[in-house]
């Protein structure tokens, strides 16, 4: 299967996105609500794209559009680069203080919008990554509340969630830093609730909560194989990893020789 991206041609796989081709090639569409580990959002519509397909041309989420044969698509065609801008524009006003959108102003040459005001206290641009980021944990303690202009991101009736418990994934993933989440003398906070942390077995650096810790074991179940290895943080597991890695290596290399 091929198609065609900005004039050139691609091989395409079946069941691909557009966006999925198109960065595998190198070509920028830009994103906001995007993420390898939770796709096909399109909340942000940041990553539009312009398709002629069957003699038709239609503008489309390419985080969720699939490829077919022969379809030409461009990234940056006139009429996309406005929608692009009006959006980047828009989203400035709701997340004044992002670097994430102040970068993505600058790259596309957006002028910030001056007959509105930006909102000094707004953060989120509600893409709901991180609901779908605590859906998919299995935990669903944050959620979107209300309607219209009131619509938000919370923890029910905006109190602490009860069944948080601390892993930070929604914080990690906004792409606005909307979310916060404070760590000091061996605790963390996030969504008005304090977690104790552990520490990690082999550096002895703060690395997660009992409540998230728990989640995981009870998840992994019978799977979970040596429990040590979920008392380790991410560093130290990569790095144990690396080494039975090096070490397989070496045992090949001596059944090798021996032949």
């Amino acid at each position: 299967m091929q198609i065609i991206i900005n004039g050139k041609t691609y091989a395409a796989n079946p069941g691909e996105k557009i966006l999925d081709v198109a960065r595998r090639n190198g070509i920028e569409i830009p994103t906001l609500c995007h993420s390898e580990a939770l796709p096909g959002l399109a909340s942000c519509r940041l990553c539009m794209v312009e398709v002629h397909e069957n003699g038709r041309t239609q503008y489309v989420a390419s985080c969720t559009y699939p490829v077919a044969d022969g379809m030409e698509v461009f990234t940056n065609s006139e009429m996309i680069a406005a929608r692009r801008k009006i959006l980047l524009a828009l989203y400035n006003l709701i997340a004044p203080d992002s670097a994430r959108i102040k970068g993505l102003l600058a790259r596309y040459h957006v002028e910030p919008f001056d007959r509105l005001e930006a909102d000094p206290d707004s953060k989120c641009i509600l893409c709901g990554l991180c609901v779908k980021a605590c859906e998919e944990l299995g935990t669903n303690a944050i959620s979107t509340l209300n309607r219209g202009t009131k619509k938000k991101i919370g923890t029910a009736f905006n109190e602490p969630a009860a069944d948080c418990i601390g892993c930070g994934s929604c914080a990690i993933i906004c792409p606005t830093q909307a979310i916060e989440m404070t760590e000091a003398e061996g605790n963390r906070t996030i969504w008005e609730k304090t977690f104790e942390l552990l520490r990690c077995r082999d550096c002895g650096e703060y690395f997660t909560t009992p409540e998230s810790l728990e989640h995981v074991r009870k998840k992994l179940g019978e799977t979970v194989g040596n429990i040590e290895e979920l008392q380790l943080c991410n560093y130290c597991k990569t790095k144990r990893a690396a080494t039975r890695l090096k070490d397989g290596l070496h045992l090949d290399e001596y059944l090798d020789s021996d032949k």
